[in-house]
């Protein structure tokens, strides 16, 4: 009887947000916000979002945006992603830099 009740209460509740199309709006709201990001890359951050990534006023929007349609676990996940992704090309070319070749 216990199954039974669980059953029937698992089958009304649907996380839309381990499904595929919940999925793939997160991922194209991420896409547009770090897109925004390389784009408004020469203007000064204004913003602080998770793990000290820091953006321009203009990519405000598409932060929402971001921050809307993924859960905050995944947020955070592709943030540090990010973040991590910058800081190894900021030392590959500052390395470059310094070759004198």
């Amino acid at each position: 009887m216990a199954l039974e009740a669980y059953a029937s209460q698992s089958s009304d509740s649907i996380h839309t947000d381990v499904l595929s199309q919940a999925r793939l709006a997160c991922y194209k709201a991420r896409d547009a916000f770090y897109a925004c990001l390389e784009k408004e890359s020469n203007k000064k951050p204004t913003e602080s979002a998770y793990v000290g990534l820091l953006y321009p006023a203009e990519c405000k929007k598409t932060r929402e945006a971001y921050v809307n349609q993924c859960r905050p676990t995944w947020v955070k996940h592709f943030d540090r992603q990010y973040c991590a992704k910058k800081r190894v090309q900021r030392l590959l070319d500052d390395n470059e830099s310094r070759r004198g070749v």
